[in-house]
């Protein structure tokens, strides 16, 4: 699978960003999308995934009110968006698939190149 982020930028705190992921070359491993992100100094967190063919979606603690993961097989994509986002929420935030619902990097098969979101106080 090939997996390509976009959306990254610079937002205000209180605002609104919308990450996507085109997805391409879907394999029987890749049943599940997911959004990761990296802080500088931080292990890589998982933020939200989202079963492919089911849409059964799953959130960290911190991404549950805030946050929503979507996809949308016709297109190919997977999204993420970011309302309220908070300076803490600054990384570079990454989509991966993984072949069953993860909570950590470990489980994820394949990444695409991370997209970065900066949140200004």
């Amino acid at each position: 699978v090939q997996l390509q982020a976009s959306g990254g930028g610079l937002v205000q705190a209180g605002g609104s960003l919308s990450l996507s992921c085109a997805v391409s070359g879907l394999t029987t491993s890749d049943n599940v999308m997911n959004w990761f992100r990296q802080a500088p100094g931080k292990e890589r967190e998982f933020v939200a995934g989202v079963v492919w063919r089911e849409g059964k979606k799953r959130y960290a603690d911190f991404a549950k009110d805030r946050f929503t993961v979507s996809r949308d097989s016709a297109k190919m994509t997977v999204y993420l968006q970011m309302n309220s986002p908070k300076p803490e929420d600054t990384a570079v935030y990454f989509c991966a698939s993984s072949a069953r619902p993860v909570s950590t990097a470990a489980g994820a098969v394949s990444w695409g190149q991370g997209t970065q979101v900066t949140v200004s106080s």
